[in-house]
């Protein structure tokens, strides 16, 4: 059966809804609830981890028997497992639903398949509709779901030469106030952003995503890895975010902590050792390199061992972007699919 007119309208609404829900352990998704006749008669969206998600809590609004032979129109695909809620699949066949159109498949080994229990079951099932706005919505969830952990960022701020700082360790600034600005609007996009006790220690920064001297409305979380002690006065303890330190350099330890507290994306920032080690590991989806035309020549190089003895074990990247930044070049790029790459760590 095509999808109607009536549906392609409800699963706007229900992208509408489902923005509606937090970001984090959970994707954000959106339902909406028609009649035989087309007409939307109750909405949900999942408000959170251990609430009701979107097809239950717009089933929830109907009187007993008002769902039966209705169509539910969801932006992802009802769940088929039992967690702190139960199968959303279930709760629609057992509400007498008779079609599910949705936009995205589940990605999840454990909840997905709910398509397959709802057909078993006899309701019509339609799934793709407007699967790209879906996607885009919920984009560093499907990200993490597929990794198995949160989706990675390095970033670093160098000279044409390859270097992070001066031979007196002085580095700021290197890149100027457009490439400045860039960071900060790329933190403000990120679940939490990184560095390593090292940088704490000899910047003392604030780890906050500011416009001039206001600070964006979303701020990452602030998190400290390494060994060493963060002094009591450090400028990250009076970040608007309490701060994660991590005494470990088992950065996928630290990574799946981060998941769990429903950390998405990560923006890991400095310094260079940290930022090899990311590397190093196979940890990094994306690379981004500002460069400045200056030169400083030393020993202070932006990224340090990344295990690569010889030019054969090179690790290539793609270059997705070069985006002039006032005098300053910011290279986005990614690992080739023959890297070692995130997706095979688990």
């Amino acid at each position: 059966m095509a999808v109607t007119e009536a549906e392609r309208r409800a699963m706007d609404r229900a992208l509408e809804l489902a923005v509606r829900g937090p970001r984090g352990v959970n994707p954000q998704v959106g339902a909406v609830i028609l009649s035989p006749a087309g007409d939307i008669i109750a909405e949900g969206w999942h408000q959170g981890a251990g609430t009701p998600h979107a097809e239950v809590a717009a089933l929830s609004a109907l009187a007993p028997g008002a769902a039966r032979g209705a169509t539910a129109v969801v932006t992802l695909e009802p769940c088929n497992h039992t967690g702190r809620t139960g199968p959303c699949a279930l709760a629609l066949i057992e509400a007498g639903i008779s079609r599910v159109v949705y936009a995205l498949d589940d990605p999840g080994e454990v909840s997905g398949g709910g398509a397959a229990r709802l057909r078993a079951a006899g309701v019509q099932v339609d799934a793709g509709e407007r699967a790209d706005a879906a996607h885009e919505l919920i984009a560093d969830w499907l990200s993490a779901q597929r990794l198995g952990r949160p989706h990675v960022t390095v970033k670093w701020a160098q000279s044409l030469d390859g270097r992070a700082a001066a031979a007196d360790g002085s580095s700021q600034w290197i890149t100027g106030a457009d490439a400045r600005a860039d960071v900060h609007r790329r933190r403000a996009a990120a679940d939490a952003i990184v560095v390593g006790t090292g940088t704490v220690l000899a910047d003392d920064p604030s780890l906050t995503a500011r416009d001039g001297d206001a600070l964006h409305a979303h701020q990452p979380v602030p998190v400290v890895i390494g060994a060493r002690a963060t002094p009591t006065g450090a400028a990250v303890r009076r970040h608007p975010h309490e701060p994660l330190f991590y005494d470990t350099r088992d950065l996928m330890a630290v990574l799946a902590d981060m998941q769990a507290r429903g950390i998405q994306t990560v923006f890991v920032e400095g310094g260079p050792t940290l930022a090899s080690a990311f590397i190093a590991a196979g940890l990094a989806d994306r690379v981004l390199a500002y460069v400045a035309p200056v030169l400083l020549g030393g020993p202070r190089l932006a990224i340090t061992d990344i295990g690569v003895p010889s030019i054969d074990a090179a690790r290539r990247l793609v270059i997705d972007e070069w985006i002039p930044l006032g005098p300053d070049l910011l290279a986005v790029a990614h690992p080739t699919a023959s890297e070692p790459h995130s997706e095979g760590v688990r």
